[in-house]
């Protein structure tokens, strides 16, 4: 009895020394960028009442832990210097040494997968520009990607302060890189830059509870997942729905089992039809098939090739896929998105005759392979082209897959747990690249996007600090005439924001890929971006906006629009201004002829007489838009009711 009681009593003493220890929150960490010219908070906990030093080189501040063990104090406003310094926090009986500190320009970046997307994934566009870089001014911390809907946290699960250089770049975001070394160029001040990003997030997870209040339907939607017990058993139901599937097609999935499965060089595939590639399996059965496909073709390789490594690039893939050569399997994929770049070790290419296949699994009833892609096999300097003639069978089809609860993108946990422990940061602004999750419901976002920024300038308690945003890229196929898009009028939402202070968007419908959500341009999207921050945050003269709408004028059957940010003048890109449609009485969009007539644009239509609407660049996928300014600028797409 007496020995429960002193293991009782030692695991209490113990506990409550793990408790007490000094410690910091996991942004306050060695190689962290501090705010120049701010005053920042330093804070963590302690035992309750502790006195704790935070010790700079010129100066040593001190404060004591209140009842709950928290901590924190603010510093005097410290101008940038090129040389790193050392921070020392001390306790009671613990002393923690931060080291590598410099003080620079620290951004705030959120959003959805463009903004998360890291340089690994479109390295074929920048492989020389990052192979050897190193600059240890430039610091990316990314945020945990992680949920909670009870309440604001008050740290983050892990993440460490990364310096550039070409192991790291590789995990950096695009867009935060590209972004964070035009800053660099431009000013030689170090740049921290602290992302909170995730992939399929709609805004609503971006938002504060008291924020979404003003949402009722997502205000309740956040209430309900507060429930622990109904995430548990979703994620349980969704994991048992997945696991069935899964384990139902990978019995189902003939080309898999036997003595020579499907990817095997001795399986016989005479009686395979023909299928080319790229395209998509319900083009060959005349309807959408939720099933598994498998692919086959054969290439020839020098003797002088064989053994060598290579690499397979297979484009995109609708859905899932797995590839194999010469019966080795070199890379698979889990979901559509990501290119299908594999590495091929050495040892698999043979002279002669090399076998390829593909086994892909189509979820959404359909499969194949997206158009406009590259398909190539390449050894050293050797490329052999995969488009063309494959040949193909299904292995079998399946019932659909149940849908997934997407937990982390309800309303407000991503706002609870990745963005409320940065409200101690000083920083010089925030960039945010999302809203293709919330398309299908656009003219919500007209109010959601501007509730979300005057909360999150509120939150952080430094005024209305600078907010550039992306809008969105160009995605889909292009409309032969006129139509409706629900990522216009998206796009358009998110250009009303700049009614707010301190706002800058940077315009990127010309820099997508039609085939594909996450576009390999992520250096313009950076650049755009910086240019907002050297013109709002930094005060600079310099072209940041494409033209923008200024005035219009409607005479008889012509549309004169006037312009600002038309610097060094209006151009068009080719040889026919284009993008522009006009619609009369009956409200019906036409394609229009455009005209630049010095700093203005004249806007006609045949057959319309008494023009009451007019567009620019109103679609999904713009192709035909090609109005700029003299520093390359593209003008931002516009509807505009002609009756005032």
């Amino acid at each position: 009895m007496k020995s429960k009681i002193f293991f009782i009593l030692l695991l209490s003493i113990v506990s409550n020394v793990l408790f007490a220890q000094l410690r910091l929150p996991a942004l306050v960490s060695d190689n962290i960028i501090l705010q120049r010219n701010a005053e920042n908070k330093i804070w963590g906990w302690a035992s309750p009442n502790e006195s704790v030093k935070v010790v700079f080189p010129d100066e040593t501040y001190q404060t004591v832990a209140n009842n709950d063990g928290e901590w924190s104090i603010i510093t005097k406003k410290y101008d940038y210097s090129p040389n790193a310094i050392q921070i020392e926090v001390v306790g009671n009986d613990t002393t923690i040494v931060l080291k590598n500190i410099l003080f620079g320009d620290v951004w705030i970046c959120s959003g959805q997968s463009n903004m998360e997307l890291p340089i690994r994934r479109v390295l074929p566009l920048y492989k020389d520009e990052v192979k050897n870089v190193f600059n240890s001014n430039i610091r990316y911390f990314e945020v945990p990607k992680i949920y909670n809907f009870k309440a604001p946290q008050r740290d983050i699960t892990g993440g460490e302060w990364k310096e550039v250089n070409p192991t790291n770049i590789l995990d950096f975001s695009a867009v935060v890189y590209f972004f964070a070394n035009h800053l660099y160029e431009s000013y030689e001040i170090p740049i921290g830059m602290i992302n909170a990003s995730v992939g399929g997030s709609p805004i609503e997870s971006w938002m504060s509870e008291e924020t979404l209040k003003d949402f009722p339907t997502y205000y309740r939607e956040m209430q309900r997942f507060k429930n622990d017990e109904l995430i548990k058993e979703i994620i349980e139901t969704d994991k048992k729905n997945s696991d069935e599937w899964y384990s139902e097609l990978y019995k189902k999935d003939i080309g898999l089992h036997g003595d020579n499965p499907w990817y095997s060089t001795k399986y016989d595939r005479s009686d395979w039809e023909l299928f080319p590639v790229p395209s998509y399996w319900s083009e060959k059965l005349s309807k959408r098939t939720i099933g598994v496909g498998w692919f086959y073709k054969e290439v020839e390789v020098p003797e002088s090739l064989a053994g060598k490594a290579a690499f397979l690039n297979l484009g995109r893939i609708i859905d899932s896929d797995q590839a194999y050569i010469n019966g080795k399997k070199v890379g698979s994929t889990g979901y559509q998105y990501p290119p299908r770049w594999y590495d091929v070790p050495e040892g698999v290419i043979k002279a002669g005759k090399n076998q390829i296949v593909v086994r892909i699994v189509g979820e959404g009833g359909d499969g194949g392979f997206v158009s406009d892609k590259i398909y190539q096999l390449k050894i050293d300097d050797y490329e052999i082209d995969l488009e063309g003639e494959w040949q193909w069978k299904l292995s079998t089809e399946l019932n659909p897959k149940k849908g997934s609860t997407f937990i982390q993108w309800k309303p407000g946990g991503l706002y609870n747990a990745m963005i409320a422990p940065l409200l101690n940061v000083s920083h010089s602004g925030a960039i945010w690249y999302q809203g293709e999750s919330n398309i299908s419901r656009p003219n919500e976002y007209y109010d959601q996007f501007p509730a979300m920024i005057d909360s999150w300038r509120a939150d952080w308690k430094q005024g209305d600090f600078p907010f550039i945003f992306v809008q969105l890229a160009n995605l889909n196929e292009a409309c032969k005439e006129p139509c409706e898009s629900g990522m216009a009028e998206l796009r358009n939402a998110q250009a009303s924001a700049l009614s707010l202070p301190n706002s800058a968007m940077a315009v990127a419908y010309d820099v997508g890929e039609w085939n594909d959500i996450h576009p390999l341009n992520k250096k313009d999207v950076g650049i755009r971006l910086a240019l907002g921050a050297r013109k709002i945050a930094y005060g600079e003269d310099v072209v940041f906006s494409g033209p923008v709408v200024e005035d219009f004028k409607v005479k008889k059957n012509k549309v004169y629009l006037s312009f600002n940010h038309s610097d060094g003048g209006l151009n068009s890109k080719g040889n026919k201004l284009g993008g522009f449609a006009i619609a009369g009485e009956d409200g019906k969009f036409v394609w229009a002829t455009a005209k630049i007539v010095k700093n203005q644009v004249v806007v006609y239509a045949k057959g319309v007489k008494n023009p009451k609407k007019i567009r620019y660049a109103w679609a999904d996928n713009p192709d035909n838009a090609n109005l700029y300014n003299g520093a390359d600028l593209p003008a931002p797409p516009f509807s505009i009711n002609l009756n005032r």
